[in-house]
C-alpha cells in the first residue's frame, strides 16, 4: 500500500523551507511528527535559512519541544469553481507577461499592495519575493501574475495558480489591493475574479488562507462563498 503524503515542501536550499501539513481523516498525529521529525533533519544537514512550518494547533506542543517558535495562527476558506459563474466588466486583470508593466514595477506595487498587512507572518524582501516566484512557478510565471484596473486605475494585484503537486487545486501565491482603494469594495470584485482565473486555468476548487487577525480577507472569503475548512499555526525556526 503506498504511504500517504503527509507535507508539501518548497524549498530554496540557500533561503528556506516552506512546509505545509496535508491533513488526512484518521491519520494519527505520531505518524505526522514521525515524518515530520525525519525531514526537520534533512533541513539542518541542508542549514537552509529558516524553516516555516504550517501545523495543525493541536501539535503545537511537540513543534515548541522541536524549538519552534509560533508565529501566528491561519484560516483556510474553500469552495468549488466547477459550477461557478463569475462576471465583472468593468474589472479587467492584466497579465505580466502582456508586457505592459516591467518586472520592477510589479515588484514595487507587489510592496505597495502589502503595506498595512494585517498578516503577522515575517515579510520576504521584493528580491526574495521574485527569486521565489520563478522558483515555485516556473518559467511562465509572469502568465500568472495580474494586475487589476478599475477606470484606468490600479487596485491591486493577484497571483493564481494550480498547487504544486496537484491537477485541480487553485490557490492565491499572493492577493493584495492597493491601500488607496481599500475599504471600497473592490478587494470582492479582485478576489471574485481572481477564481475565475482559477477556474480557466482548469482547477476545480479553491483554497484560500490569510492571517485569523486580517478580518478584512475573511469578510471577503466569506462574501465570495468560500467556507472555513481548518485552522493551522504557522511555526518558524531559524538556522543555528
Amino acid at each position: 500500500m503506498r504511504k500517504r503524503k503527509l507535507f508539501n515542501i518548497i524549498k530554496n536550499k540557500q533561503e528556506y523551507w516552506l512546509v505545509d501539513q496535508i491533513k488526512h481523516d484518521n491519520q494519527q498525529a505520531s505518524a505526522y511528527m514521525e515524518d515530520f521529525k525525519k525531514l526537520l533533519h534533512e533541513w539542518e544537514k541542508e542549514k537552509a535559512g529558516f524553516i516555516s512550518v504550517l501545523m495543525d494547533p493541536a501539535l503545537e506542543e511537540n513543534m515548541t519541544n522541536l524549538g519552534f517558535s509560533k508565529i501566528s495562527t491561519i484560516a483556510e476558506y474553500t469552495r468549488g469553481l466547477e459550477n461557478a459563474e463569475f462576471h465583472d466588466e468593468g474589472l479587467l486583470a492584466h497579465a505580466l507577461a502582456e508586457g505592459n508593466w516591467s518586472d520592477y514595477e510589479f515588484s514595487r506595487l507587489y510592496d505597495q499592495c502589502r503595506s498595512g498587512s494585517a498578516n503577522k507572518n515575517k515579510e520576504q524582501t521584493m528580491d526574495q519575493v521574485m527569486n521565489t516566484l520563478s522558483n515555485e512557478l516556473g518559467t511562465n510565471w509572469r502568465s500568472n501574475c495580474f494586475i487589476f484596473t478599475n477606470n484606468q486605475s490600479v487596485i491591486g494585484i493577484a497571483i493564481p495558480h494550480i498547487e504544486m503537486g496537484t491537477k485541480d487545486e487553485g490557490r492565491l501565491f499572493y492577493f493584495g489591493v492597493v491601500p488607496e482603494f481599500r475599504s471600497k469594495g473592490l478587494g470582492k470584485r479582485m478576489h471574485r475574479k481572481t477564481l475565475e482565473l482559477l477556474k480557466e486555468m482548469q482547477a476545480a476548487y479553491y483554497v484560500g488562507s490569510t492571517d485569523t487577525a486580517n478580518t478584512a480577507m475573511i469578510e471577503i472569503f466569506k462574501q465570495n462563498g468560500c467556507e472555513l475548512r481548518d485552522h493551522k499555526g504557522i511555526y518558524r525556526k531559524e538556522t543555528i
